[in-house]
């Protein structure tokens, strides 16, 4: 008797309730790369000001992530945005702006420093929305099913992300080993310090190399990527994933169009004034 191989739904992504986490993980990555390709080649603060506008609105609505976990997400990127525009808006020459000492600010780097920072923006916020609706287990499967990624690779990076998903825990364990063997202090609570938490730190790193030496053994062993591979977890791809392709891509267009037309669009030769 053969076994039969039954497709089922994937498991649930980390908001299931979002319209953003229902969508095909592949697809989601794409128009992230397809977007963060067009940006590269705009240096006008206003094309990325109207993008970066139309994502919040939409990742708000369709990833229905927390205010508060939406802010801290955006603050690396709040970060890196002005770290842009006061270096640029301070090194680009140009046009004295304000000057006071060493120190001035010239039109054409705040302007250049502006289209970085909110290029930055754009990127980022598509990427909270991609990280905080995309299960880990299902974007891999999903490329390795719709992307024809090597299943050697696939695999090993689900490894490899199960291995990252226990570190909490297994740091908790080994805290709490410690503790339990060492002697407590006057207060009678287990000691603190750079020691300790150096000596954890050591512990997690040789169980992290035995258990990834461990886990590459058995990858080896069972032949991974010799024979075709199936997947009993299918990922949909369904006409609303596409219609979600086709709504950005006709978005992007539209915006870098009408730039265009108005003329508001700049290239590389913003660069060069």
């Amino acid at each position: 008797m053969t076994a039969q191989l039954i497709d089922v739904d994937a498991p649930p992504t980390r908001r299931p309730g979002s319209a953003l986490a229902r969508r095909n993980p592949t697809v989601k990555l794409a128009l992230l790369f397809v977007v963060s390709l067009v940006l590269m080649f705009v240096f006008d603060p206003i094309t990325p000001l109207v993008l970066y506008l139309l994502a919040l609105g939409a990742v708000a609505v369709t990833a229905r992530i927390p205010v508060k976990v939406f802010v801290l997400a955006h603050i690396p990127f709040l970060a890196f945005a002005l770290g842009l525009l006061i270096v640029n808006a301070l090194s680009r020459p140009g046009d004295v702006l304000w000057q006071s000492g060493v120190l001035r600010i010239t039109t054409e780097g705040l302007l250049v420093g502006a289209a970085l920072a909110l290029r930055t923006l754009v990127i980022g916020v598509l990427s909270i929305g991609f990280v905080l609706s995309t299960d880990g287990v299902a974007l891999m499967t999903s490329l390795h099913q719709h992307a024809r990624l090597g299943s050697r690779l696939t695999y090993a990076v689900l490894a490899g992300y199960r291995m990252l998903e226990e570190l909490p825990r297994e740091w908790q364990t080994i805290r709490q080993a410690h503790a339990v063997r060492a002697a407590l202090r006057p207060n009678g609570k287990p000691p603190r310090g750079l020691r300790q938490y150096g000596r954890a730190a050591f512990a997690l790193l040789v169980l992290s190399i035995r258990k990834g030496e461990r886990m590459a053994q058995s990858l080896e062993s069972r032949g991974l990527g010799l024979t075709p591979r199936s997947t009993w977890r299918r990922i949909p791809l369904t006409r609303t994933d596409w219609a979600m392709a086709a709504a950005v891509l006709t978005t992007l267009t539209v915006v870098v169009g009408l730039s265009s037309f108005l003329g508001f669009l700049e290239g590389f030769h913003a660069l060069n004034t």
